[in-house]
Order: C-alpha cells, then sequence, then structure tokens
C-alpha cells in the first residue's frame, strides 16, 4: 500500500463535480482524508475561478494504473479532452505525491507533480499532511507553506 495525495479541482459547477468525485474516491479507495476546499484565479488561462481542494489515500494501485483509474473518473464527470490543456473544466484530479517516488510517465504524470509550487496544490496538501516530506526538496509541507508567497496566489475558503 502506498499513501498518495491527489489535487482535485474544478471551475465548471465545483459544487456539483467535486463531491460526486469525492463520493467515487470513497467508494473506491475507502477512507479519505479531504482538506477544506479553495476558491482560487485559473492559473494558465483566463478562465473562471477554480476551486481546488486535497485527497489523500491509500492504494495498492501502481502510479500508472491510479493515474488511469482518475482519467476515467474525470471523464464519466465530463472531462473534455479536445479543448487545450489549459482550460475549464468539470474535474481536475491529478496525484500529487505516491510515497516518496520521483516518476515521470505517460498521462501527464509527474510525481511529484510541478504544481506544488502553486497555492491551490500546496495549501490544501499542508493542511492534511503538514509534516508530510517532500521527496526532492526535503522539506516538509508545512515548511514550504509558510516560505510561500502568499499575497502572490490568494486563496479563498469555499464551502462545498
Amino acid at each position: 500500500m502506498a499513501r498518495v495525495y491527489l489535487s482535485l479541482g474544478s471551475n465548471l459547477e465545483p459544487a456539483r463535480y467535486l463531491p460526486a468525485a469525492l463520493d467515487e474516491l470513497r467508494a473506491r479507495f475507502g477512507t479519505l482524508s479531504v482538506s477544506p476546499a479553495y476558491r482560487s484565479k485559473s492559473v494558465g488561462f483566463d478562465g473562471a475561478d477554480f476551486v481546488n481542494l486535497a485527497v489523500g489515500l491509500d492504494t495498492e494501485l501502481s502510479p500508472e494504473a491510479l493515474n488511469d483509474w482518475l482519467h476515467a473518473l474525470e471523464d464519466r464527470h465530463g472531462r473534455r479532452r479536445d479543448v487545450p490543456r489549459f482550460s475549464d473544466r468539470t474535474l481536475d484530479v491529478d496525484i500529487v505525491l505516491y510515497g516518496d517516488l520521483v516518476l515521470q510517465g505517460e498521462g501527464h504524470l509527474d510525481l511529484p507533480r510541478k504544481e506544488l509550487k502553486h497555492a491551490f496544490v500546496l495549501k490544501p496538501i499542508t493542511d492534511i499532511a503538514p509534516e508530510l516530506v517532500h521527496p526532492v526538496s526535503g522539506r516538509t509541507m508545512a515548511d514550504l507553506w509558510a516560505a510561500f508567497p502568499v499575497e502572490s496566489e490568494p486563496l479563498v475558503v469555499e464551502a462545498l
């Protein structure tokens, strides 16, 4: 079993798609650690605000098999793959950390996920795993968040 941390986001009906994704994740993986949700500006394109949260779970799936399962989850919830990669979306689920693996693979599998440099990924993971150590930098999530320039990427807590 591996401890895995995911980032979930949506900027198209997040109050619909994020709880639905959490339900499916619980049905497949059991108990989840779930962060608060945060609203932030879209990154990489001009679009509606995103709502993001983090999930911690345990899985026996390999990183590649988990990534495939998560892509199918996104697809079941209306994720379009015929539009530019950086665009509005119903559901975006990324593996951010998979144990202490450092890996790049097909399907945008990138461990640890580079988006950890953004508040919308780092803060939610810090909320649920502050002592988790980044496998490359060796710093805890709490240390990374403490050093983050919060004013550069404002977050607002969002109720789902």
